[in-house]
């Protein structure tokens, strides 16, 4: 499993980790797609390019988390694959590979309004990367 739910009192968070830095936003990908809906079909046959900006790790995952939030709920992409073809501390740019989302094989989880900074973590350890994150839900 490349995260867990953790647990709050009013929204819903996550750690995740990777080897690298680039698995770790992978990872947190794919942690906020299947928190919105059920990502067990998802069929990658069509990109999506996504980018986002920060002043640092933890700016730069809340900024591209939700650009992955528009791409799900306001462009109604069910992503399954993150390639992240650049990540620097301040820029990342990905291709999402996913589908439109069908809500008879992506039905919806969670309804989540944004990725906040509350409790945000990104570290580097021994194993690699961890990241914690809580969603506004």
């Amino acid at each position: 499993m490349t995260f867990e739910l953790l647990e709050h009192p009013a929204d819903i968070g996550f750690r995740a980790r990777g080897r690298t830095l680039a698995e770790l936003f992978g990872n947190c990908g794919h942690a906020l797609v299947s928190i919105i809906l059920d990502s067990s079909a998802i069929e990658p046959v069509q990109r999506v390019p996504l980018a986002a900006a920060g002043g640092d790790y933890e700016s730069l995952l809340v900024n591209w988390l939700n650009e992955v939030l528009y791409a799900v709920d306001g462009r109604r992409m069910a992503l399954g694959a993150f390639d992240i073809s650049r990540l620097e501390e301040t820029r990342i740019e990905c291709l999402a590979w996913g589908e439109p989302r069908d809500p008879v094989r992506h039905p919806g989880r969670v309804v989540v309004k944004a990725v906040t900074y509350h409790q945000l973590k990104v570290a580097r350890t021994a194993e690699g990367w961890l990241a914690e994150v809580y969603l506004d839900i």
